[in-house]
C-alpha cells in the first residue's frame, strides 16, 4: 500500500542564520523529517532569505572593495543557497536514516527554477526582507552605492526588501515526481525556487524571492500531494495574537479564514503567507489539507494532537 504524500515547508527557525548554527539546528530538523517519513513520502520546500542575502552581501562587497569575485547576479545566489542548504538538510537526515538503520533510503537535492510572470506587480514593490538587519546609516549608505531598496523590519532594524512574485510553475516537476516514485526524501524549491521568466522556450533569471509557502503550495497542487504541512515557530495559529483573548485554532475552513484576514487576524510577512497559500492549495486540492504547526511538534500534529488543519 503506498504511503500518504506530504509536502513539507520549512520555516527559517529550522535552519538558522549562518552555516555553522544551520549546520547544528538541521540535526534537530532531520528527526523531525525522518519521524515523518516513516508514515509518508516527504517533499520538502524551505526557505532561503538570511542564507541568499548572506551570499549575495558577501559577493557585492568583494566585488565593491577591489576582490577578484565578480558581481554575482541575484537569481545565482538564489542557486547558490539551495545547494548549500540541501547540502546540510541531506547530510544531516543520511546520518538520522543511518541512526535509524534506514541506509537504503535515498535523500536528494533538486536544483529547482520557478515559473514567475515578469509583469507580475510584486515587481514593482518589492516587500520581501532578505539578508541581515543593519542600522539606518548603513542602510542609507548601501542604498545610495548599490540602489537596493531597504526597510525598517518590525523594531528590529533595516533590511533590503526585493520583489515577491506568485509562482506559475515549477519547471523541475517531472524530476520531483520520478525521484518521490522511487520513494525517495526529495528536497526541492528551496528559497521559493530560483525565479525565472519564460523567453521563446528558455528560461532567464530574474532577481526577486518566491515566497517559500507559496511554492510550497504550488508543489503540493502539481504533485497531487494529500497534505501541505507548515512548520513555523508556534504549534498553533491564534486568533487575537499577544493579547488577553488570544485564541489557538484546532481546524478553520476556508470561509473562516477568509473572514479571519478581512479582520486583520494575521500579520503580514509573517502568519498572513502561510495562511493564504494553505488556502491556495485546499480550494484547489480536491479533498486535501493544509496543516500549521511547529517543527517541534510536527509528527504529534499530523497525529491530530495539535496544530491548525485548513480545511475547504
Amino acid at each position: 500500500m503506498s504511503k500518504k504524500r506530504i509536502v513539507v515547508a520549512l520555516g527559517g527557525n529550522a535552519l538558522g542564520s549562518t552555516p555553522k548554527e544551520q549546520l547544528e539546528l538541521v540535526k534537530q530538523t532531520a528527526k523531525t523529517i525522518v519521524d515523518l517519513a516513516e508514515n509518508y513520502d516527504v517533499i520538502i520546500g524551505h526557505g532561503n532569505g538570511p542564507q541568499v542575502g548572506m551570499i549575495n552581501n558577501a559577493m557585492s562587497f568583494s566585488a565593491e572593495h577591489g576582490g577578484n569575485t565578480p558581481a554575482m547576479p541575484f537569481p545565482e545566489c538564489g542557486a547558490m543557497s539551495q545547494g548549500y542548504i540541501g547540502y546540510h538538510l541531506i547530510q544531516s537526515i543520511q546520518a538520522e536514516l543511518a541512526n535509524r538503520k534506514q541506509n537504503d533510503r535515498q535523500v536528494a537535492c533538486v536544483v529547482t527554477q520557478v515559473v514567475v510572470d515578469e509583469k507580475d506587480p510584486a515587481f514593482n514593490k518589492p516587500s520581501k526582507p532578505i539578508g541581515s538587519f543593519m542600522d539606518k546609516e548603513a542602510a542609507d549608505k548601501l542604498a545610495a552605492e548599490t540602489g537596493y531598496t531597504f526597510v525598517e523590519d518590525a523594531g528590529r532594524g533595516y533590511r533590503r526588501v526585493v520583489a515577491s512574485p506568485l509562482p506559475k510553475k515549477i519547471v523541475e516537476l517531472g524530476v520531483v515526481k520520478q525521484l518521490v516514485e522511487l520513494g525517495d526524501i526529495v528536497i526541492t524549491v528551496g528559497g521559493g525556487g530560483i525565479p525565472v521568466v519564460e523567453e521563446n522556450g528558455t528560461y532567464r533569471g530574474v532577481p526577486a524571492v518566491i515566497d517559500k509557502d507559496r511554492s510550497s503550495s504550488r508543489l503540493a497542487l502539481d504533485i497531487e500531494a494529500d497534505m501541505l504541512v507548515i512548520l513555523t515557530a508556534v504549534d498553533q495559529v491564534a486568533i487575537n495574537f499577544n493579547t488577553p483573548d488570544q485564541k489557538g485554532l484546532d481546524t478553520m475552513n476556508v470561509e473562516e479564514a477568509k473572514k479571519y484576514i478581512e479582520e486583520g487576524q494575521f500579520a503580514p510577512g509573517s502568519m498572513l503567507p502561510k495562511i493564504e497559500a494553505c488556502l491556495d492549495y485546499v480550494q484547489q486540492r480536491e479533498g486535501g489539507k493544509a496543516l500549521i504547526t511547529s517543527l517541534a511538534k510536527a509528527k504529534e500534529a499530523l497525529e491530530g494532537k495539535t496544530g491548525t488543519v485548513i480545511t475547504k
